[in-house]
């Protein structure tokens, strides 16, 4: 059986005093990790601090993003190696928003992902429609080829431990919500693209996680979709006690 994960994507939200009372307020009240994965995204500035409150506990820290690059002359980025040293274990590849606004490509996001295996970091990869694109019915090979281009020569062992986030971009922030129906019939095809691709022990280990207004009101009917295993919630991820229900569901 898969083990849910629960990861917080905090945007670029929160002042170093609040996130670190994020964390007070949350690392001792979390289901253990053999559960659930109780994963929180926070800016970069506050990662390193993150990392030190939360060490011994079930939450760990993710980056919201990352260069392919071990280093070099990239101004204002951050490499695997840099979030490796201080701890992160998680990073979050190919937002919507990262496409959308900072020119993150499919070709990107698999440098990414490979980068971040190199450094022992778990990759969670994001893909998914735009309103224009679903109502055009080209969700399904949007969402394939997002999938397959991510996931581009990595072998079957990483390919198991990758965590898919399919966020549909229209109801990213918007209060809208695909149903548990829709957002389950993408994470099946997904996974069925997978198989396809890779194997079908890959296809029954990969995670594949929901996001787009996920919050605690809706959390108990996705997840007990057949093939959700966990949520990349953003708003709902702000305040401890909603992001605490939210874990809560994922360890039922």
């Amino acid at each position: 059986m898969r083990k849910k994960v629960i990861a917080g994507n905090w945007k670029m939200n929160k002042v170093r005093a609040e996130a670190e009372q994020f964390i007070n307020d949350t690392k001792t009240n979390v289901p253990a990790s053999d559960q659930v994965e109780s994963v929180v995204c926070a800016p970069f500035p506050y990662l390193a601090s993150l990392v030190e409150k939360a060490a011994g506990t079930d939450v760990e820290i993710a980056a919201q993003n990352m260069h392919f690059e071990d280093n070099g002359a990239f101004t204002g980025e951050v490499s695997p190696v840099m979030l490796k040293d201080i701890g992160v274990t998680y990073v979050v590849l190919g937002h919507s928003e990262r496409r959308e606004y900072f020119a993150e490509t499919d070709e990107t996001v698999n440098k990414k992902t490979h980068a971040a295996f190199n450094h022992g970091i778990t990759p969670i990869v994001c893909v998914g429609e735009t309103l224009e694109q679903r109502e055009a019915n080209e969700t399904m090979t949007l969402v394939e080829s997002q999938v397959k281009k991510a996931l581009e020569g990595l072998t079957e062992d990483q390919v198991k431990q990758t965590i898919i986030a399919y966020e549909p971009i229209w109801a990213i922030g918007t209060g809208k919500t695909a149903t548990s129906e829709q957002a389950n019939e993408v994470c099946t095809h997904i996974r069925g693209v997978v198989e396809k691709a890779v194997s079908a022990d890959a296809a029954q280990a990969v995670r594949i996680q929901y996001g787009g207004s996920v919050k605690p009101a809706n959390v108990d009917e996705l997840l007990s979709q057949s093939d959700i295993d966990g949520a990349l919630v953003g708003g709902a991820s702000l305040e401890a006690d909603s992001f605490l229900k939210l874990v809560e569901a994922g360890a039922k």
